[in-house]
């Protein structure tokens, strides 16, 4: 009996998979004969009844499929289905419910919540609901096929709702952020979007060196760099060595992410020893590149200028950063907070655009700016030029002379503790 029971079961279930409906329900019914009780037979048998339009039928196998696995969520699920198509919402409502009490992270039932708030015209409860479906769900390329159309449209009911409640939130204070200095209006902006829920927090992550209670600014005030305005003057001049670079030393731009092989290379798998992100280096961790600086020596003159970050090691890092057509760096953050980077740009098409956090910005020509690396950036060059910047390390204003040098103790500590041989 047990193996004629089974062999019954696998071949409905091929039937079914093959979408031989009517083969598998014939099936199934040998199998509930020799079975009354076994649960599969009872949940495909009260599907295939509601498939054929017999929702009674559909409910008396469902219900005793019930009975004998009060703890399936999907059965209490499929019960809801067939109450829906038969216009019952209250029970439909109960199901879900209780399907979800069974496992409060079942994908099909909170799928199936989120649907029943939307037929209820309730637009914002259901995305409410989609977000945690979203939170729950895989990432994309692992979304279960059978629930694959239903997790684009959760996730396309969000992004609308999304939109929507920025829409409403800027509206709504759109008078009162006229009266904020105009220097402090991006960040309400952006507590717009986070309250929203279309952005997070961008918080400072350093690689190496944490400085606390520094405020994690995007882009730096220029009135705190005095050195800024008589950098830019400069900017033909750099220019022009630059030029000299490509043309004379091109092949000295080398590949900006260099990790070696077997190193975790994450996000930078596409540009690990691409020539996609190159640089023509003036310094390098902290030391100078000689020969470089001595075939550009307008721009050496113009770095003698900035208050280059001194952290032996760590910087002064100063170079020609050259990304080519179509190129992404992509998001990352820096190694630490009491420096800053500075961009001065020098070779820029259009559709090229920098992100430092919430806030996008388009490189114009001789006109620098600074920012602070250890909040996630990225680049993209969306044009079909090369682009080049000169890209240099300088001091985080906010610190004092005396707590520079307690950042460059701290890191020379550091790199002696990991570089000192191990006491036997």
């Amino acid at each position: 009996m047990n193996t004629q029971l089974s062999s019954l079961v696998n071949a409905a279930g091929a039937a079914a998979a093959g979408g031989r409906w009517q083969e598998a329900e014939r099936l199934w019914s040998q199998v509930h004969a020799l079975a009354p009780g076994n649960v599969q037979a009872l949940f495909s048998l009260g599907v295939h009844a509601f498939q054929r339009g017999d929702s009674q039928a559909a409910l008396e196998f469902l219900q005793q499929a019930r009975t004998r696995a009060p703890r399936d969520p999907m059965v209490l699920l499929t019960i809801g289905r067939v109450h829906r198509e038969a216009g019952r919402p209250e029970q439909e409502w109960s199901a879900i419910v209780a399907a979800l009490e069974i496992d409060p992270y079942f994908l099909p039932a909170l799928l199936g919540k989120g649907e029943f708030l939307e037929q209820q015209r309730k637009p914002r409860m259901a995305a409410d609901v989609f977000r945690n479906v979203l939170k729950v769900a895989p990432a994309e390329p692992e979304w279960p096929p059978a629930l694959r159309r239903r997790l684009a449209h959760a996730r396309e009911a969000v992004e609308r709702d999304t939109q929507e409640l920025v829409d409403y939130l800027g509206h709504r204070v759109a008078a009162k952020q006229a009266t904020v200095d105009q220097a402090l209006a991006g960040r309400w902006d952006e507590a717009v979007s986070i309250l929203a829920g279309r952005t997070r927090p961008y918080h400072s992550h350093c690689n190496q060196l944490h400085v606390p209670r520094l405020p994690a600014l995007t882009f730096y005030d220029d009135a705190l760099f005095p050195w800024m305005c008589e950098l830019e003057s400069r900017t033909d001049a750099i220019k022009t060595e630059l030029q000299e670079m490509i043309v004379s030393r091109g092949e000295e731009f080398v590949p900006y992410i260099q990790y070696a092989p077997g190193d975790p290379v994450n996000q930078w798998d596409k540009l690990n020893h691409s020539r996609n992100w190159s640089g023509f280096h003036l310094y390098a961790h902290g030391e100078p590149v000689e020969e470089h600086l001595a075939q550009c020596p307008r721009t050496a003159e113009a770095l003698a200028l900035v208050d280059s970050a001194d952290i032996p090691g760590l910087c002064p890092n100063a170079m020609f950063s050259a990304l080519v057509p179509g190129a992404h760096i992509p998001p990352h953050t820096g190694e630490t907070n009491a420096r800053l980077v500075a961009h001065l740009p020098l070779v820029v098409p259009d559709k090229c655009s920098y992100r430092v956090g919430y806030d996008w910005r388009q490189w114009r020509e001789g006109k620098c700016w600074v920012f602070d690396d250890t909040i996630e950036h990225e680049a993209r060059n969306d044009s079909d030029q090369l682009r080049v910047i000169l890209m240099f390390d300088v001091w985080n204003p906010l610190l004092s002379p005396a707590e520079r040098e307690m950042a460059t103790a701290l890191a020379a500590a550091m790199r002696e503790w990991r570089t000192a041989s191990d006491v036997v």
